[in-house]
């Protein structure tokens, strides 16, 4: 990697440029082999990963979480049974109890980080990727990409599964307890949004050219 260029500002800079976000210096872009990663020298923030999926293949992949995500909310996640009596439950149902027993904070955060957000961003993904296939920017492009940057680490699907696989682990003590499709469903959403997860989404201003008015 060339050495850092000092005075330019991420504004100005060209495409041919890298530039760490949290210190502003300025790298020549390269091309990155598989498996290689590009860090900044000075505070070695991550500035660059290769990327094996093309727009195409994150496309897919957007589809397939939102199809897992729509399973995931209408099959029951667990099922628990004592003395004969079963009760299923779905996230939302979960959501809902935890309202009713006046746990209305915990009820939002789990609605928002579980369900909201993830639409949002899947919604978001498919429209830009829906455009990127022709190597163009959707309406809106800017504002949604910065939606993505501050949505990103709020959705937290993944946690919820480990979560629940713990708590169903659990409740084995007390319950008789039968995992439902609902958890496989989040476990392969868990598995799309890990594979996304090394996706920067910053590749999109690369990858598409703004249309003309």
């Amino acid at each position: 990697m060339t050495m850092p260029s000092q005075g330019l500002k991420p504004a100005l800079a060209p495409p041919t440029l890298w530039i760490c976000e949290h210190c502003d210096t300025v790298y020549r872009r390269r091309k990155l082999a598989r498996g290689e990663v590009a860090r900044c020298v000075r505070c070695d923030a991550l500035l660059a990963r290769h990327h094996s999926i093309g727009v195409r293949g994150m496309f897919v992949l957007v589809i397939t979480a939102m199809i897992a995500f729509v399973q995931a909310n209408i099959w029951p996640i667990v099922t628990l049974g004592l003395n004969g009596h079963q009760i299923s439950a779905t996230l939302w149902g979960c959501i809902m109890i935890m309202w009713r027993e006046h746990a209305q904070v915990v009820a939002v955060i789990a609605a928002l980080t579980l369900f909201f957000l993830p639409i949002v961003k899947m919604g978001f993904l498919f429209w830009i990727l829906a455009y990127a296939r022709q190597r163009r920017r959707a309406p809106g492009f800017r504002w949604i990409m910065v939606t993505l940057y501050r949505v990103g680490p709020w959705t937290m699907s993944e946690v919820f599964v480990l979560g629940a696989l713990v708590a169903i682990v659990k409740a084995h003590m007390y319950f008789e307890v039968q995992a439902n499709p609902g958890i496989f469903a989040y476990g392969v959403l868990m598995l799309i949004i890990t594979a996304f997860s090394s996706i920067d989404v910053r590749r999109f201003w690369d990858l598409t050219e703004e249309t003309p008015a």
